[in-house]
Order: structure tokens, then C-alpha cells, then sequence
């Protein structure tokens, strides 16, 4: 019994890692999470022991919002900005001993953006990014050991978030009536990586509630101190001629179901928040951004097998909220209020595959 109980955590953990991403759209929320989740979870480890991940993540941007109010009539007049965007994670965790474990992800990107406003207006083009994004490193400690750590537990992590991403890419836009080809820097939504060193605290948690449920929950928030990144957005208001460098938060908790009768399955519901604040909580929030945020449900499945566990993620967005940004309120008057919209998907794909790969493993392999 105890071990079947060792095994549901672990089952558990690996389920509810891909909290990741959640760039959904043109509010730039870049496609990680919290270093603690951002691994396909084999952290609950015994010392020696590595996880390596491989996360996928898929969505489609289309719905503008401004404010909380949807605007379908970008849609019916065919006007609406599409993102389309493809990221895979590569994520390395390994446990230096039962409580402490330190990890790596490395993120690559895809992407596309089609519209009519930044080209000539009358014809849709579309432009692209595709390359490494922001890597990540970091350490997390679970709170609780033995048998204090019996009915679940809860870590913390601390981690750094470096500019390797190109934050600068460029792509060919259609300019004018005669549509002549021009190389300038694509949109923020969909450049590779922000161009700030950020601070990424977060936690995560996994309790039992009884019989084969879980309680999950998790959050991160990412402080990017750096005002701006020298990158030109191609804008017309001079307050938002270079990209702002935002700060980025998501929170998630839900109950995760382990089915006894089908060995190794698992689902699970639950709820999230993530998005980008109006002001960051160090440094200037000067430049250009889109702030937001994005409510969804998450229904969820996974399945173990052995030390290899996949899973399936799939969060439906149930509120968005395009906020208004501080170069919004500068431009604002009394007379006319400025407040910029932002394109926002309906769901996201979220597919992740797991192995862990225990430390008698590694000990063969060593003797070879």
C-alpha cells in the first residue's frame, strides 16, 4: 500500500506539470511557468535520480477583447489578428537529495501572425518567428520530509530566467498601396524572448484528500526588472515606439483522480489565472506592452506506464481581460479614453511526455 501511495504522488506530480506557457495570444505571456512545474514533475525523486520532459504546446489566437468586452465584429469583417504558436520544452530536473532538486528547460518556438493592419491594410500577410527561446534555470525544496510528508506536500523554488531567446526577430511585411517587402521585427506576441534577466520565485503542492484523490495547486510570478528592450514595435505613438519588458504571473489549482481499476490513469479539473500586469513589481513599466490576464477551466488526463508518464492538458479560456496599459493612460484625455485590445485564444493544447529515470538505472548504466 505504501508504495502504491508513493506511486499516485508521483502519478500526480507528473500530471499536473504542464502548467506551462500560456502565451495565448497577443497578450505576450511567454510559454513557461514556474520552474517547479516547468520539468514534467518527476521532483518528488530519491537523491540521485533524474526526469526528463518534453513538452508540447499549441493554441490559436483570434478573439479580440478590450477591457473584458469581446469585439466579434473583428471576426465578422474579417479585420481579427490570428496567432498561431508551436513551442516544445526540453526539461531536465535532477534530485541532489529527498527535499532538494534543481532543473533546466529549454524552451524552442514557431510561430506565425497573420493580419491586415500591419502590412498595407487591404491584403492579409503573414509573418513568422521560429528559433530557441528563453532559457530558464533553478532549484526548488520540498517543506516536508518522511512521514510529515505522508498526506502531501509543498515546495518552493527560485530560479533565473535568461535573454538567450532573440528578442529582435524580424520578418517580411507588405507596406503600402503597391505592397513593397519590408524587413522590420515582428510583433511582441510572438518574439522569441523578452530581452530581460528575470526572477522566477514560485510553488507547487500536491495533498490527498482522500482515497485516490488529489488536491494540486501551483503558481509562479516572474519579476523582469528591465524597463525596455531597444526593440522597435513599428508604432505610430511615440511612447510605444520600443517593446516594454513585463513582468508574468500564472496561478492553477484543481483535484487530480487516480482510477484503481485502470492502473496507471489518471484525470483531473481544475482552474487557472495567468496574464501580464499593468506595472511590474520592480523597475519601470515604461514602453509597450499588452497587460491581461486569461481565467480557464482545465480538464485533464494522464497515464503512467512504468517510469514513463504522459499527459494531455486542455485549458478553455472562461474570462479575458485586456487591461489598459500605462502608455494607454498617457495617451488617454479627458475626452477620449485610450484602450488598446488583444487577440486571445480559446484553448490551448497542452501534451507532455515524462521519464523518470531512477538512480539503479543510472548505476547500471555507470558499470557498463
Amino acid at each position: 500500500m505504501k508504495k502504491h501511495a508513493i506511486l499516485l504522488i508521483i502519478l500526480a506530480i507528473l500530471h499536473f506539470a504542464p502548467s506551462e506557457s500560456f502565451a495565448q495570444g497577443c497578450v505576450a505571456i511567454r510559454q513557461f511557468s514556474g520552474l517547479g512545474n516547468a520539468v514534467g514533475q518527476g521532483n518528488i525523486l530519491n537523491k540521485g535520480e533524474w526526469n526528463i520532459s518534453a513538452n508540447y504546446r499549441y493554441f490559436k489566437s483570434f478573439r479580440h477583447f478590450r477591457g473584458n468586452h469581446e469585439e466579434p465584429n473583428r471576426i465578422q469583417d474579417g479585420t481579427e489578428v490570428i496567432n498561431y504558436q508551436h513551442g516544445l520544452d526540453i526539461n531536465i530536473s535532477y534530485a541532489f537529495s529527498e527535499r532538494l532538486y534543481g532543473l533546466i528547460s529549454l524552451p524552442f518556438q514557431y510561430n506565425e501572425r497573420s493580419s491586415l493592419y500591419e502590412h498595407n491594410r487591404t491584403e492579409r500577410h503573414t509573418t513568422y518567428s521560429k528559433g530557441f527561446g528563453d532559457m530558464r534555470i533553478g532549484a526548488g525544496y520540498w517543506l516536508l520530509s518522511g512521514e510529515k510528508a505522508k498526506k502531501g506536500n509543498t515546495a518552493i523554488g527560485l530560479g533565473i530566467k535568461f535573454p538567450t531567446g532573440d528578442y529582435a526577430a524580424t520578418s517580411t511585411f507588405y507596406k503600402g498601396p503597391e505592397s513593397v517587402p519590408t524587413e522590420q521585427t515582428v510583433d511582441q506576441s510572438i518574439q522569441l524572448g523578452d530581452g530581460g534577466t528575470g526572477l522566477i520565485v514560485d510553488f507547487q503542492g500536491l495533498w490527498n484528500i482522500g482515497s485516490t484523490n488529489f488536491w494540486y495547486y501551483d503558481g509562479f510570478y516572474m519579476f523582469n526588472p528591465k524597463e525596455t528592450n531597444g526593440t522597435p514595435t513599428n508604432r505610430s505613438r511615440p511612447n510605444e515606439a520600443i517593446m516594454s519588458v513585463p513582468d508574468q504571473f500564472a496561478l492553477r489549482t484543481g483535484v487530480f483522480h487516480s482510477f484503481e481499476k485502470i492502473h496507471g490513469l489518471g484525470a483531473s479539473v481544475g482552474g487557472r489565472i495567468e496574464g501580464i500586469p499593468v506595472h511590474d513589481a520592480f523597475g519601470g513599466s515604461e514602453g509597450f506592452r499588452r497587460p491581461g490576464y486569461i481565467i480557464s477551466v482545465e480538464p485533464g488526463v494522464s497515464y503512467m506506464f512504468g517510469n514513463v508518464t504522459g499527459t494531455m492538458n486542455v485549458p478553455i479560456a472562461l474570462f479575458r481581460n485586456r487591461t489598459q496599459s500605462v502608455t494607454d493612460m498617457e495617451n488617454s484625455t479627458p475626452d477620449n479614453e485610450v484602450h488598446g485590445d488583444a487577440a486571445f485564444a480559446d484553448y490551448l493544447i497542452n501534451f507532455t511526455v515524462a521519464v523518470r529515470i531512477p538512480k539503479k538505472v543510472k548505476e547500471v548504466f555507470n558499470s557498463l
